[in-house]
């Protein structure tokens, strides 16, 4: 207010300032190197995926024996190559007759006087001998006048003529009632059981066929081996064998948890063994530099030059493995011998960026000698390129064992690897795919889950973002 030319302040004429806005700063810890890189690697499912994969191929090897308990050199010859398939029933039999394979059943009697093939007529009477299982199947018909002989054929498809009754089986010789017995490797499918009669020489153009069924078998003292006061007749539940069983009647799944120790321990070992000579190697020559380096490099050159198979077959004779045994011992020092150049290069361009940087002056100003700082600071700086080189280096030893294992160089039967389990199921590929199959698809899985996380780790561990870009 203002009285005669002076202002007089009012009370309403002052008022307090506002209270300043106050911002909260809330602190976030510090985030690590590698927390970061998992917090990446999460970030990329497909990695997660095969991390996944690897630790259940883990799992599977250490715990599968004990989940799995059959033993896998156990033999079940009557149940060779047989397929996965659910838990069958089987009859009890008798012990079979002394012999194996096709039999004759009756006496050899002449009848008639012998006559040309084209003349005579097909069997008659064609029928089963008792029950047909997968242990034997018992043929008799009835004879031929004028034959001097027959041939039994089978098929597991109806033939369409004389040239197609299928696989020959034997030849026997006419008789008052001849019969057969077939125990070649029998499976629990239709058969078409063909007989011809042939005049010595050459067999007539008609024949007789009968549909056989085996039903699944297995003889007393077998059964008893599951069951003890198991009785003839009975009905008996075999072994279950969720991937089948292989050429010898040993249940694969358990050839592949015992190969899985082979094939993982030589895969694991080998790579991390020549990853850290090579890493070691590497760090020395990238850190001293000069001719030291020179010399050095110039030796792994020499080592890349080597030719792996050649080198492998020197130590299988110097270690004295001839043909049929397990060279497992100079096939690890192989691998582990011409292994490790590659990562002996990539820690030493590693290194060698990083031994003028300020943190190694500082060690170096502190009195830290060349191996203190070498194994001190340089090489955890380095350590994501070796994690890195390992991943990648695991698939390709399981591929290299595969592939000497299957040509007869690595691990051989009685011993077994996916390799090796492969080299074996090749054999029957066609007629038993599945031999074949579930050792190449652990190899196959292993392989591409090593690969896609060592993908993805690689991807983690790029801090500057230009992959994940």
């Amino acid at each position: 207010m203002a009285q005669s030319g002076v202002f007089v302040p009012a009370a309403g004429d002052f008022q307090p300032d506002p209270a300043p806005a106050v911002t909260v700063v809330t602190a976030t810890p510090a985030c690590s190197f590698w927390r970061d890189v998992w917090r990446q690697l999460r970030g990329n499912p497909q990695a997660i995926a095969s991390l996944c994969v690897i630790i259940g191929l883990l799992a599977f090897t250490l715990l599968g024996p004990w989940l799995w308990p059959l033993d896998p050199d156990a033999m079940d010859l009557d149940r060779i190559s047989r397929p996965p398939a659910w838990p069958e029933q089987a009859q009890v039999v008798p012990a079979l007759s002394a012999g194996s394979g096709p039999e004759l059943v009756a006496a050899v009697v002449m009848v008639g006087s012998p006559q040309g093939a084209d003349t005579l007529a097909a069997p008659q009477n064609l029928a089963l001998a008792g029950i047909a299982t997968t242990l034997e199947v018992r043929l008799t018909w009835s004879p031929v006048a004028g034959s001097a002989g027959y041939r039994v054929y089978r098929h597991p498809y109806p033939p369409s003529g004389p040239a197609d009754l299928g696989v020959p089986l034997g030849e026997v010789t006419g008789g008052d009632r001849v019969g057969f017995v077939d125990r070649l490797r029998l499976e629990p499918i239709p058969y078409h059981y063909s007989v011809v009669a042939t005049d010595g020489v050459d067999a007539a153009p008609r024949f007789a066929t009968r549909i056989v069924q085996p039903v699944p078998a297995i003889t007393l003292e077998a059964a008893q081996k599951l069951r003890p006061n198991v009785q003839v007749g009975e009905t008996i539940t075999l072994p279950f064998h969720p991937l089948g069983l292989d050429y010898l009647g040993r249940d694969l799944l358990a050839r592949l948890l015992l190969g899985a120790r082979t094939s993982l321990f030589i895969g694991i070992i080998a790579p991390l063994c020549s990853v850290l000579l090579g890493a070691l190697y590497g760090g020395i020559a990238g850190y001293q530099g000069g001719w030291l380096d020179e010399w050095l490099m110039r030796f792994a050159d020499f080592v890349v030059a080597l030719p792996f198979l050649l080198f492998m077959i020197l130590l299988r004779i110097a270690f004295g493995i001839t043909s049929g045994e397990s060279g497992i011992v100079p096939m690890l020092i192989a691998m582990i011998l011409l292994g490790w150049p590659g990562a002996a290069r990539l820690v030493r361009g590693q290194v060698m960026q990083l031994r003028e940087q300020g943190f190694v002056q500082a060690a170096r100003l502190f009195g830290g000698g060349g191996g203190y700082i070498l194994w001190r600071h340089l090489l955890p700086n380095v350590l994501g390129v070796i994690l890195v080189t390992l991943t990648f280096a695991v698939p390709s030893a399981i591929f290299t064992e595969a592939f000497l294992s299957f040509i007869g160089m690595g691990v051989v039967p009685p011993t077994p690897s996916w390799g090796s389990l492969c080299q074996q199921g090749v054999k029957g590929m066609l007629n038993h795919p599945h031999e074949l199959l579930f050792p190449a698809l652990c190899i196959s899985a292993t392989v591409l889950a090593f690969n896609l996380f060592g993908d993805g780790l690689r991807d983690a561990l790029d801090t500057r973002g230009e992959r994940r870009a």
